[in-house]
């Protein structure tokens, strides 16, 4: 209630969604070294892949992190694909800083996959290859079908800090700012042209958790989870909204709803399961 009652003052409301981004606390950080324990709930993943939400197949494809390549989103893909989607990883090794490079590549793939499918891409970004999708999703919205981000910062900007920038500051105390810091405010850009989904947790060690939520609205929502940074591709509760996500058409757009028996996996679940969409109200402060 007293959130609730914070978030009606627009200047608080601001505050909290438009301030700059700082590192997460030390104690988040240090969870990050059990990201590897979080794949002991995959199983609950693979069991509703094969059995739940029953999907309009279509093409999807999987954007990594940050010096990410398509390993780190193996696991991922595997799930996606016991659903029957056609996925395809990004194919251009590590990602670095998105370079010319790897956006000529990415235009090409999703270029060749839309033509041989004849439909729009999902486009899935982990961490930074969120923000890649978000802004082929705004270049070109024809070829996209959805955006589903996961921990992806995609509000951080020239001045923000995270736990990575401290760590690139130091060892490049020279750098130029990358593509990402260099983008406009998305405070001053409208909203995507597609549906959008970011999926974040409160407990990220490496982002503020702050700098990956969408303001919710008409096919905009946020879905919380559980977990660190580092275990969000290999997440259970991350690969389940994921593939309920890919369930919905577009036309047909509707929020996420924890399914029976998950609910332990999502903090936000009360307005979840209410089949609400999730709102920065209810979770900001």
């Amino acid at each position: 209630m007293i959130r609730r009652a914070l978030f009606a003052c627009p200047i608080y409301r601001w505050f909290v969604v438009h301030r700059a981004s700082q590192p997460p606390p030390l104690r988040y950080l240090a969870l990050e070294a059990f990201h590897l324990a979080e794949r002991g709930l995959l199983p609950a993943a693979l069991l509703y892949g094969r059995y739940g939400a029953r999907p309009q197949r279509h093409p999807v494809m999987v954007l990594p992190g940050l010096w990410g390549t398509d390993r780190s989103t193996a696991v991922l893909r595997g799930v996606l694909r016991m659903q029957g989607h056609p996925v395809r990883g990004w194919r251009l090794g590590r990602h670095q800083m998105w370079t010319p490079e790897d956006w000529q590549g990415l235009a090409d793939r999703l270029e060749r996959a839309h033509w041989l499918h004849r439909e729009p891409v999902s486009l899935v970004g982990i961490s930074a290859g969120g923000i890649v999708a978000r802004e082929f999703a705004r270049a070109r919205p024809h070829l996209v079908r959805q955006v589903i981000t996961v921990g992806s910062p995609f509000r951080f900007r020239r001045g923000d800090r995270n736990r990575m920038s401290a760590i690139i500051g130091r060892l490049r105390p020279d750098a130029t700012p990358s593509q990402f810091e260099l983008l406009p405010q998305e405070e001053q850009r409208p909203p995507l042209p597609v549906p959008v989904t970011s999926i974040y947790s409160r407990t990220d060690g490496l982002v503020d958790w702050r700098s990956c939520v969408e303001v919710p609205g008409e096919r905009r929502e946020n879905i919380e989870v559980w977990g660190s940074h580092l275990g969000l591709a290999t997440n259970a509760a991350v690969l389940i909204a994921l593939a309920d996500r890919l369930a919905c058409s577009p036309q047909d757009w509707r929020p996420f709803r924890v399914p029976s028996g998950a609910w332990a996996l999502y903090p936000n679940r009360g307005p979840v399961a209410a089949g609400r969409r999730p709102s920065l109200s209810s979770r900001a402060a």
